[in-house]
């Protein structure tokens, strides 16, 4: 048993302890809470801290960088009925500061994309007999992969894209899945289950669905946190982003919340934005790694910096447009909201 002077070593280290989480680290309550339960866990003590993080990783620009090395983003989806989507997710990556973001989809859905613009890399490959293989050969060129954007439920299309998620896991590419990604994913948990590269980013409906195809149970709805949390945990920690009227994140460890002031506005593609920008800022986080995160995990720190971009560009456009405030209108804000919220 320790004597008055080894009890007040201890004392003493631990005041040494606090004050450097104080300084350098996340708050300390922050820390305890973490240690104490898992379920109890809370986020920065604001969303400047929450900034603070998210500009951590954000890589500095400068004229001795060559293109392709701030991130060369693809997006799996696009078919006839949907084109939109792939657009929004990729010509976000792009806007939030990828250098390149392709698009793989369907040969019908390929004219119209590259219609909507000439920044976009365009593959016609997703409903070819070879589609996976196409793919693969891109695979190591890219830094990271949005699966399900404007995807559909076509069987030929799933099965295809059940081959890329399996080839990108093999490669230890990071995967953000969207939209009819997160069907696919239902249908096979494997997929994504303990895979630590793996973000899935669901709605409401989403989640239900998740929960009822891994828990084998709706979500309790009297705590969207402990939902989320064992959810993750199930899938063996792979990071889940509950969207709604507060976006839940969580790794299986920790639970934070994203509360940025947004709008009432919720017009279709806004998750498509909130994927796209994902999927670079993961790559950022990931090539920042947990020293520039203050010891949290790389993608919640990217996925709370892309639910907190997605949210300020809804109040943005909202302030110009209000009720008629479309995602382009959210798109076209991206540059502004990213500067505020992480560059100022």
């Amino acid at each position: 048993m320790a004597g008055p002077a080894g009890a007040g070593a201890v004392a003493a280290a631990f005041v040494l302890l606090a004050a450097a989480l104080v300084l350098y680290g996340p708050p300390l309550d922050a820390v305890l809470g973490g240690a104490l339960s898992l379920q109890e866990a809370r986020p920065p003590r604001s969303m400047e801290q929450a900034a603070a993080l998210v500009r951590s990783i954000v890589p500095p620009l400068g004229a001795r960088k060559y293109k392709g090395q701030d991130g060369r983003i693809g997006v799996v989806g696009g078919c006839r009925e949907y084109t939109g989507a792939p657009y929004f997710a990729a010509i976000s990556a792009l806007k939030v500061g990828a250098d390149l973001s392709h698009v793989f989809c369907t040969r019908e859905a390929a004219p119209v994309i590259k219609a909507y613009s000439p920044e976009l890399i365009v593959h016609p490959v997703l409903d070819s007999p070879g589609a996976v293989r196409a793919v693969e050969e891109w695979l190591p060129r890219l830094h990271a992969l949005v699966v399900g954007p404007g995807l559909g439920r076509d069987e030929a299309l799933l099965k295809n894209v059940q081959g890329i998620l399996e080839a990108s896991r093999a490669l230890g590419i990071p995967v953000v899945v969207d939209a009819d990604g997160l069907w696919l994913v239902a249908q096979r948990p494997a997929l994504v289950q303990g895979y630590p590269k793996a973000v899935l980013t669901p709605n409401h409906v989403e989640f239900g669905r998740l929960c009822e195809a891994v828990l084998g149970a709706r979500a309790d709805g009297s705590s969207r946190h402990a939902a989320v949390l064992r959810l993750s945990q199930a899938l063996g920690n792979v990071t889940v982003v509950q969207k709604g009227e507060q976006d839940l994140i969580s790794d299986g460890q920790q639970v934070l919340t994203c509360d940025q002031e947004g709008s009432g506005r919720r017009c279709g593609g806004q998750g498509d934005l909130l994927s796209g920008s994902l999927g670079v800022l993961v790559h950022w986080a990931l090539l920042a790694g947990p020293e520039k995160t203050r010891g949290s995990s790389p993608l919640l720190v990217a996925a709370l910096g892309a639910c907190t971009l997605t949210r300020q560009c809804n109040r943005q456009a909202f302030q110009k447009h209000g009720r008629s405030s479309t995602t382009t209108d959210m798109v076209a804000e991206i540059g502004a909201a990213f500067h505020t919220l992480f560059e100022s």
